[in-house]
């Protein structure tokens, strides 16, 4: 016999724990099949455990700077065990938490695979669920190339990356999207030699030009290698790792090499009246659009899919909204910009690398570029009043605490007219 459930949902990642939360929240009777680990890719193999990391290598970077603050550290070390064991900690921790979550909203959660039968069934474990609605969101993976498959030794997906239990001394890491960047900011503050890859012409090349280049400028300063405008031709394994053969014809020697080259929507079937959302959906790839997507879809929030902030983290973060410069026609926009460190709070943490670009058309702002400490928050102002359409006047009227890095906001305002 057939159990019967108004929602059943494949995936716990962002969207499907979205989903399944917000179904039951409003009365629903709630399946959640996950074959994994509950919280899918952000909670277990991405946004989490990276961000764990990426805290621990900023605070080494902050002790190993701290003598212009006058604070003497010394013989500060990297217990990179203890890094991998908090970090184990924070993801297991959350995701406790998660199934409780689940358990007390009264969801069922089923773990094994699951195959949609058709628009209103499931199947998994040997039994059928019978749903008024299904929902898939089943993530997404590392994209392989050909030629360069995983060997999960030498030639490592950012899964791999995730499970060191011990540092290389040195790393390729062929692309730089957000991946690439956040795993050469936390390797190289671990002393690890990185050399980054990049087929387009600037690093972080879905950003910004001007960001691109403030980000090249910062790797310079960390001493990250980069080539960019150049691609991967071979890569081979050695008794020491991996050579690599570039496009310009040199080549490089490391202990392994990371393939940051984007990941791939999960297989889902294709079947009429079953929705898919997340990753799966082959849209935006990011945690808190798949989010947004579980909510439109489960309890009718609507949301604009084209005001969804990218952020990158780590020191200082990387963060953008609305339309790039170099997509715009000359003359048909206003743009103002500041160093981050013109602002007051920047020279008391110490934090100068930076800059923060605001660009307006009929009084309104169509895009926000910020690479600052606290660009993550920072970003979400401007995406508020980019969302309520808030005039580039009345926002001049906002007062701005002293000292902040929201003031860089009003300081970009100010200088348009």
């Amino acid at each position: 016999m057939e159990k019967e459930f108004d929602f059943g949902i494949i995936g716990s990642g962002p969207a499907g724990y979205t989903a399944a939360l917000s179904a039951a929240s409003a009365g629903k009777k709630v399946v959640l099949f996950e074959k994994d680990s509950v919280g899918g890719i952000c909670l277990n193999r991405g946004c989490i455990p990276t961000k764990t990391m990426l805290h621990s290598a900023e605070i080494y970077e902050y002790l190993n700077n701290s003598l212009d603050l006058g604070i003497c550290v010394d013989n500060c070390k990297v217990d990179f065990s203890k890094i991998a064991e908090r970090k184990r900690a924070v993801v297991e921790k959350l995701r406790s938490g998660l199934e409780r979550s689940f358990k007390n909203a009264g969801i069922v959660t089923i773990q094994a695979q699951a195959r949609i039968i058709n628009k209103n069934t499931i199947e998994a474990g040997g039994e059928k669920y019978s749903c008024g609605q299904i929902i898939a969101a089943p993530g997404s993976s590392p994209r392989v190339i050909k030629g360069m498959e995983y060997d999960h030794k030498f030639i490592l997906s950012s899964d791999d990356v995730l499970n060191f239990e011990t540092l290389p001394e040195s790393i390729v890491i062929i692309g730089s999207g957000a991946i690439g960047i956040e795993f050469s900011r936390i390797l190289s503050a671990f002393n690890v030699q990185v050399t980054i890859v990049e087929i387009a012409e600037n690093l972080l090349p879905l950003a910004d030009f001007e960001i691109s280049k403030r980000v090249e400028r910062i790797f310079k300063s960390k001493n990250i290698n980069f080539y960019t405008g150049t691609s991967v031709e071979k890569i081979e394994k050695t008794d020491k790792g991996v050579q690599i053969l570039l496009s310009n014809g040199q080549t490089l020697n490391a202990d392994c090499t990371l393939l940051a080259v984007g990941r791939v929507p999960n297989k889902i079937e294709n079947i009429e009246g079953v929705t898919s959302i997340g990753d799966a959906a082959g849209s935006i790839q990011l945690a808190h659009f798949a989010s947004k997507q579980a909510l439109e879809k489960v309890v009718q929030i609507p949301f604009d899919e084209t005001l969804v902030p990218s952020v990158v983290y780590g020191s200082p973060e990387i963060a953008w909204i609305g339309k790039r410069e170099q997509d715009l026609e000359p003359g048909t926009y206003q743009k103002a910009m500041i160093p981050i460190s013109a602002l007051a709070k920047s020279q008391c943490d110490n934090a100068l690398d930076g800059m923060m670009k605001i660009l307006v058309r009929d009084d309104r702002i169509i895009g926000a570029h910020i690479v600052s400490k606290e660009a993550s928050s920072l970003i979400q102002q401007i995406v508020i009043a980019m969302q309520a359409n808030v005039s580039v006047e009345r926002l001049k009227a906002v007062c701005f605490a002293h000292p902040t890095y929201s003031e860089g906001i009003f300081e970009c305002l100010m200088r348009l007219k």
